[in-house]
């Protein structure tokens, strides 16, 4: 007899902060599918443009995203696909709004859609990060859409020098340029223990991966980012940007008992027809 699989318990959280600036551009949304259980949406964007402008780049990224959500059919519908028409159509409704509002909007923006079976998707661009965490240590991470990964990746300067580089915060890529952005897609498999981080830059710059790991695998997903957001303001020495995460754990559970088995009953054999039985001889 096959074992029934694990489920999956979904915890999560976000936090958002202005930091230091004068205007929060961020948006950060935990979006739970309107039909059915246990099917998350979440999306982190990291708006640019002056206030509103940039606060208007990232709403556009919630706003599409969560109505491309809301029609989407787990089971029938491709994952993948939904997440690449979210960026797609935030990127083209950001230049509509460029022309119209004569601005110069853009935002970054991650997307994790998660399954109740661990089935997960990502997707990004720019320098908002998504980061898989496996027992605490780092099992996978977006790589970033900017001048210094472009220069971490050829060998030029290490991920710490690149936290510090005076260009680390110049993209190469974003949505609500003029060319049609790079979207990065990726397919995994989570398991029970699993916790997911997406998060902006005015997070992750003040954090190694082994400090996100062990500060996500240890506290509950609500005091993760409580405790992220004050060490990152801390760091910051009054000079942070908008900061903005959101934290989401698996939690196996183990599968419902079998029902009880219905008691066997027993019934004694049934007589003979009378005819049959010895020493009755039976009619012609």
């Amino acid at each position: 007899m096959k074992t029934a699989p694990a489920r999956l318990q979904l915890q999560a959280s976000i936090g958002t902060h202005r930091g230091d600036r004068e205007y929060q551009q961020d948006r950060v949304e935990v979006l739970a599918h309107p039909r059915q259980r246990g099917v998350l949406l979440a999306v982190v964007a990291d708006g640019m443009g002056g206030r509103s402008g940039g606060r208007m780049a990232a709403d556009q990224v919630m706003i599409t995203a969560t109505q491309l959500f809301e029609r989407y059919i787990p089971g029938t519908d491709d994952p993948q696909e939904l997440l690449r028409t979210i960026l797609q159509e935030a990127h083209t409704m950001i230049r509509l709004t460029a022309i119209s509002a004569e601005q110069e909007p853009h935002s970054t923006a991650a997307c994790v859609l998660l399954h109740p079976d661990g089935a997960c998707c990502w997707a990004h661009i720019g320098d908002t990060r998504i980061h898989l965490f496996r027992q605490g240590q780092l099992e996978r991470r977006t790589r970033d859409h900017s001048y210094v990964q472009d220069l971490v990746d050829s060998g030029e300067l290490t991920e710490a020098m690149a936290r510090n580089h005076p260009m680390s915060n110049v993209l190469t890529a974003s949505l609500g340029t003029a060319e049609d952005p790079p979207l990065c897609l990726d397919a995994l498999q989570l398991q029970g223990g699993d916790a997911l981080l997406l998060c902006t830059d005015g997070v992750w710059h003040y954090f190694g991966d082994h400090e996100l790991g062990a500060t996500v695998d240890t506290l509950e997903p609500r005091e993760a980012c409580e405790t992220l957001i004050g060490k990152a303001r801390l760091r910051a020495g009054g000079r942070g940007d908008n900061l903005s995460l959101a934290v989401i754990r698996l939690i196996a559970q183990a599968p419902p008992p079998p029902p009880p088995r219905p008691p066997r009953l027993e019934f004694p054999p049934l007589d003979p027809p009378a005819a049959d039985k010895p020493g009755k001889p039976g009619r012609r």
